[in-house]
């Protein structure tokens, strides 16, 4: 590891410990020709993970690109960055924990679509007009119905 500022690679690490959950390593090191001190994460590099896109290319894996279509759907919604941050990271996870080093944006899609229904109404809706390309305005009458349906429970004696 190289000093940020003499760019000298004598260091010694004076402090480690678990961050990011356990996801990482986080370490104070000090340099041993300035005597500053800094921090460095370190990670395990996962093997990359391929995106395959509609038009048949693939692209490595962006969790930015995921952060940035959930943000945009809870935009002015009472939505923390925080539960954007840790539905981004559950559908990292749910998507390399199924072992295949390719995933459609077709999935990835669907995974924000099953967690804004659970996170927010809106911001469902507002990601599913874009994801599932809303032409006419029956397309939000359909899913907002859809969704009536599946956070109404069927009143008593009822029968569908």
């Amino acid at each position: 590891m190289r000093c940020p500022y003499c760019k000298s690679a004598d260091d010694r690490v004076i402090d480690s410990r678990e961050a990011e959950d356990g996801d990482a390593v986080r370490r104070r090191r000090e340099c041993g020709s300035c005597g500053r001190r800094y921090t460095t994460f370190e990670r395990v590099e996962s093997a990359g993970l391929q995106v395959v896109k509609r038009s048949g290319g693939r692209m490595p894996y962006d969790r930015s690109k995921v952060i940035a279509g959930l943000s945009k759907a809870c935009v002015n919604r009472p939505v923390a960055a925080e539960d954007v941050a840790r539905v981004a990271d559950e559908i990292e996870t749910t998507i390399r924990a199924s072992g295949t080093a390719e995933v459609s944006t077709q999935e990835i899609g669907l995974a924000i679509l099953d967690r804004l229904r659970e996170l927010d109404d809106v911001a469902y809706v507002r990601f599913a007009s874009v994801y599932k390309d809303f032409q006419e305005v029956t397309d939000f009458e359909r899913e907002v119905g859809t969704l009536l349906q599946k956070r109404t429970p069927p009143k008593a004696g009822a029968t569908r």
